[in-house]
């Protein structure tokens, strides 16, 4: 099973350490998240787990790390100035204010619902009913037709009309520089691309790379969102997980943006989630970037609870064909049809001259672009399941991934006032520390440090119990099954190593257990703290 609804895991990730309302004593600060102890554990692993897959696995892409805070002119020439906008209205009764093409969205869903319950019989609403697809324009005429788009908060249709709203942060540069002067006026980045961008000739020289290759990036973003929430899904402070993909102008470009459809859906769903909650969206051409030819978005289902099928999916990344807009865009050498050069405050030629060919050109960009906090909470959600103990009693169990969990084993003694026990625990958790990440813990009954630690998600449980003095051994329990078994306290990393990996190696365990019950003297407490 999975998380029934995002509220779940915001309790679980308070309770356990995993994310906390940012500024919380004061508070709160909407839509902002800070990462506890297991979260910061896990955002780490997620990043790690990303950047070996792409950068060290592959052969063809190298990694960077851009300026948060890059010259102005970048974003003039990305268009970001000039396009980077979200269309904004406010309700006039409860003076709470909206994105339009969210409401916009919703309603005309909701008309498709009720379309397709008063005609079973037929597949598919008419255009009068799919008007999203008609271009966003003509829907935003509907906030001034009293009635039609009511408020979500107070249930009333007085809207203003939409307008744009530029979601870029904005800064100044500089000690003493004024509010005003437009030349200390900076951004903080809304996207880590543009990083890229401006940095791919220095990236393809001193690596002496050839087409096609790709540049990796992992860092943080802003965006002033208008209607940030849900949790993680949508903060205006979030970190990105992107790669553009430098390919020759005549190359597949479409082919490509499947290659790495499937080589993302293959990443997610090897770390744990289930493909029964990916879903591919393919974004019209009416609703595409600027920059893009083509995007395929990466659903999943962060809203299970929803009714309607078609309103549990929200983005998790997506995959665009940006063409060459971007080098072009920051290249001194491209002219528009009067001649006039596009950028004339570039001192660069960002084109590549490819010697196996001999021409020189700019190179087009497949580009894969994921949310790092999005993935957290895909992860956590899949993740998420339920187990109920012999006694009746519910508990919360976390299978993530081993590779994702923020810790790998837990090292417990089975009676916390025996120095003998509580030393060899110790010994036994220094041990395993500089090979995998471990820790100690005495702060209760066996029982709810089990279920403690199935609830953080650690995959093994190590116990020392009173044989364990005499036959060096120790009991190691599965997060999954429950299912325990007998390893001498030497082969103890090995195995662990193994175990984390996958099957457990034949003749590392002495002997097992299904059931944790029956392997200790004391009596488990199955009740979680």
């Amino acid at each position: 099973m999975a998380a029934p609804n995002i509220e779940t895991i915001v309790s679980l990730a308070k309770r356990r350490g995993f994310v906390f309302p940012s500024s919380e004593i004061y508070g709160g600060l909407g839509s902002a998240w800070d990462y506890g102890p297991l979260g910061v554990e896990l955002s780490n692993n997620v990043k790690r787990a990303w950047w070996r897959w792409l950068v060290y696995e592959r052969d063809d892409i190298e990694g960077i790390d851009s300026s948060i805070i890059l010259h102005r002119l970048v974003w003039k020439y990305s268009e970001h100035e000039a396009t980077f906008h979200d269309p904004l209205v406010d309700c006039r009764e409860c003076k709470q204010r909206f994105r339009a093409d969210h409401l916009l969205a919703e309603f005309t869903m909701q008309l498709q619902q009720e379309w397709r319950e008063e005609n079973p019989d037929k597949s598919e609403p008419p255009p009068d009913v799919l008007f999203m697809g008609k271009g966003l324009q003509k829907g935003l005429g509907s906030f001034r037709t009293p009635g039609y788009i009511k408020c979500p908060a107070c249930g009333k249709s007085n809207w203003t009309d939409p307008r744009q709203f530029n979601l870029m942060f904005r800064t100044t540069l500089g000690a003493v520089a004024d509010e005003d002067d437009p030349t200390a006026l900076a951004y903080l980045r809304p996207e880590t691309a543009q990083g890229i961008f401006i940095n791919f000739l220095n990236v393809q020289q001193t690596s002496r790379r050839k087409i096609p290759f790709g540049i990796a990036q992992i860092g943080k973003s802003f965006r002033n969102e208008v209607t940030p929430g849900n949790f993680i899904l949508r903060t205006r402070e979030f970190e990105q997980m992107e790669m553009e993909y430098f390919v020759r102008p005549d190359a597949e470009h479409s082919k490509l943006v499947d290659y790495w459809v499937e080589q993302y859906l293959d990443w997610y769903t090897n770390l744990g989630l289930s493909r029964d909650n990916l879903h591919l969206h393919e974004v019209p051409l009416e609703e595409l970037a600027h920059y893009s030819r083509r995007t395929v978005d990466i659903m999943y289902r962060y809203f299970p609870e929803r009714d309607e099928e078609a309103r549990q999916w929200e983005e998790l990344m997506g995959i665009a064909y940006r063409t060459d807009f971007d080098l072009k865009a920051h290249s001194n050498k491209p002219t528009d049809a009067e001649g006039k050069r596009i950028n004339p405050d570039s001192t660069e030629d960002l084109s590549y001259f490819d010697e196996a060919a001999k021409e020189r050109y700019y190179p087009h960009v497949v580009e894969p672009a994921a949310g790092v906090n999005r993935s957290v909470l895909a992860f956590l959600m899949d993740a998420y399941s339920e187990r109920t103990t012999d006694k009746g009693e519910k508990r919360v169990v976390l299978k993530l991934h081993p590779e994702l969990a923020p810790i790998k084993v837990a090292v417990l003694p089975l009676a916390k006032n025996k120095p003998e026990i509580v030393g060899m625990a110790k010994a036994i958790k220094r041990s395993l520390q500089p090979v995998m990440r471990a820790v100690y813990d005495d702060t209760g009954g066996i029982g709810k440090l089990y279920a403690r630690q199935d609830e953080t998600g650690t995959p093994f449980c190590v116990t020392v119990d009173h044989q364990s003095l005499e036959d060096e051994a120790v009991t190691v329990r599965d997060r999954d099954t429950w299912a325990q078994e007998r390893v001498k306290v030497a082969a103890l990393p090995e195995y662990l190593r193994a175990r984390l990996k996958g099957p457990v190696p034949v003749g590392l365990a002495t002997e097992s257990s299904a059931s944790e019950e029956t392997t200790h003297a004391a009596p488990v407490d199955v009740q979680a703290s």
